[in-house]
């Protein structure tokens, strides 16, 4: 038994203890709050402590991804020539990869294979093949990132492994191939205008690595600049093909120019000795059998020197034709202008015609219109050969009926109803348009063979010239040069063989409103003079030539033809 102050001790102490334990269970209620608060906020910095490092090393990784596609960007565009990109390419991403094969597979030829073109360590034999249409390979060219793809792919099979090494992690990524063709304007390509390699990277066998996020980004990266650089080095070897083929061109141009300078000297030649050593003696026999024929002469005698001069005239008109379509070929015939009797021309073509044509016993008739000037301002002597050559071809080619020419001034308001489609004439002030037209009953020629009519020395498959007995010649070619030149036109109208034809041409000719007037010799329209060349012509200045002079010189005219 305790005494009673040993129990009133006990009592006390007890009570204490109690007063104790309820104020700190009333603190703990406050603190424990303020605890978990504490821990809550020291996990919260520590996530972000763990987020600032992954971020930090997310950073470091693409700063050394960068660093290294620069290098490798660097190294790959320092060249343009292809197997030096694959193999610096293969290179070093071997070096920074530490990769144990790196290979490069190119489509072939006729797009159906993958051929082994490039490899890192020789692992894989180069030049096997594998189908292009494998659904790995499918997959790999439908997806613009790096594809992890098994070890036992044809893509990556380089040896088996022996030991127990663990399969090694490999991917494979696309590689676009951009050649000159496939770039059009303002325009991509389209993806199945592309063909694509692939490019297959493996891991070493000896260890357990695996294809990091910022390695694959970099193997996407360095695909994408290994075609930007194939591009590149396709447009220059397109560049260098074409200069080649420039080269070539200039080289065979430059041949063909020395050719056709020889040509060209060839001709002067030619035409310096037709002009000097056969015309001077031509005219000489020309001149000395027209003297002959007016002294006495036997029959037989003036029979000979008559088929003399006739020959004589025609080899010197053939010689006239070749000099003027030589002239007009190379541009430098130019017109001599002046004023002339117009109605004098008609008139002086007619009284030349005239007896061959009473020599086949042809109706010969000749109209000219009321409103055709007497007078006008042109090339009085191609104007005049022109006619002279259209209406002795309808002469030559007609055996019976008739031959007629009608001459008259081409209205403005009628000129579309009957000018042929291609030639737009173009009215001018001190100006008219001279429309002659010469229709005969001749043999006519089928409408597929006019247009050989006004090529030289072209032969129609049938119809005048075979009926008529002619040959092909140049009379027809000259006629046009030389109607073109007068800012004209000619064109030939038949409606086929024994129906006869029309032959009909335009020429543009200055209005002479005062014949008196010599200032209007000298005046040439500008359209012609552009045209004028530096030909040696021996042309003399024009002069009025009046009926008088055009019909003294009719005699001697009916006495060559």
């Amino acid at each position: 038994m305790h005494s009673k102050v040993v129990a009133m001790v006990m009592t006390i102490a007890k009570v204490a203890c109690a007063i104790v334990s309820c104020a700190t269970a009333l603190m703990l209620v406050h603190i424990i709050p303020d605890l978990l608060s504490v821990k809550t906020r020291e996990l919260f910095l520590r996530n972000k402590a763990e987020e600032l490092d992954r971020e930090m090393g997310l950073i470091l990784t693409q700063e050394e991804t960068g660093r290294h596609v620069r290098m490798l960007t660097h190294e790959i565009r320092s060249t343009l020539d292809r197997h030096t990109i694959l193999k610096t390419t293969l290179v070093e991403l071997g070096r920074t990869l530490g990769l144990e094969e790196c290979a490069l597979w190119m489509p072939s030829r006729t797009g159906i294979n993958l051929l082994l073109s490039h490899t890192l360590n020789y692992q894989i034999q180069v030049g096997s093949s594998v189908p292009i249409n494998l659904p790995i390979i499918n997959e790999v060219f439908n997806s613009a990132r790096a594809v992890r793809i098994p070890y036992t792919c044809p893509l990556a099979r380089i040896r088996p492994l022996v030991g127990r090494y663990v399969p090694p992690e490999v991917v494979a990524v696309r590689v676009p191939l951009l050649h000159l063709s496939n770039f059009q304007i303002n325009d991509w390509p389209e993806l199945s205008a592309k063909s694509y390699a692939v490019m297959v990277l493996i891991l070493p066998t000896d260890s357990a690595r695996k294809w990091r996020d910022h390695e694959l980004e970099l193997v996407e990266v360095v695909a994408d600049q290994v075609a930007v650089a194939l591009s590149h080095a396709a447009i220059l070897e397109e560049s260098m093909r074409a200069r080649d083929q420039l080269i070539e061109q200039n080289v065979a141009l430059d041949l063909a120019r020395r050719e056709a300078e020889k040509a060209i000297h060839a001709r002067n030649d030619f035409l310096a000795v037709m002009n000097h050593e056969m015309r001077t003696p031509m005219h000489a026999i020309i001149a000395l059998c027209s003297l002959l024929l007016e002294t006495e002469l036997t029959p037989e005698q003036r029979v000979m020197i008559e088929t003399v001069l006739k020959s004589s005239n025609l080899l010197a008109t053939l010689i006239n034709d070749v000099l003027d379509l030589s002239r007009l070929e190379d541009g430098s015939l130019e017109l001599d202008f002046g004023m002339f009797n117009l109605h004098g021309i008609f008139k002086e073509v007619i009284n030349l015609i005239k007896p061959i044509a009473s020599i086949k016993k042809l109706s010969m008739t000749m109209i000219l219109a009321p409103d055709l000037p007497m007078y006008a301002v042109g090339d009085e002597k191609r104007l005049m050969q022109t006619i002279l050559n259209i209406v002795g071809n309808a002469v030559k080619f007609t055996k019976e009926g008739y031959v007629s020419v009608i001459a008259s001034v081409a209205k403005p308001e009628s000129l579309r109803d009957w000018r042929p489609p291609e030639f737009y004439p173009v009215s001018s002030q001190g100006h008219f348009y001279l429309r002659v037209q010469v229709k005969d009953s001749g043999c006519g020629v089928l409408p597929q063979d006019i247009p050989l009519l006004f090529t030289k020395f072209a032969q129609p498959r049938s119809g005048s010239s075979q009926n008529g007995g002619g040959g092909a010649g140049l009379g027809l070619a000259i006629c046009r040069r030389f109607v073109n030149l007068m800012g004209g036109h000619i064109w030939m109208e038949s409606e086929g063989l024994n129906k006869g034809s029309t032959a009909a041409f335009l020429v543009k000719l200055g209005i002479c409103n005062n014949p008196n007037d010599s200032s209007i010799h000298h005046q040439v329209p500008p359209h012609v003079r552009a045209i004028h060349g530096s030909a040696d012509l021996t042309g003399q200045k024009p002069i009025l030539r009046d009926n008088d002079r055009g019909v003294s010189s009719n005699a001697r005219y009916q006495r060559s033809l």
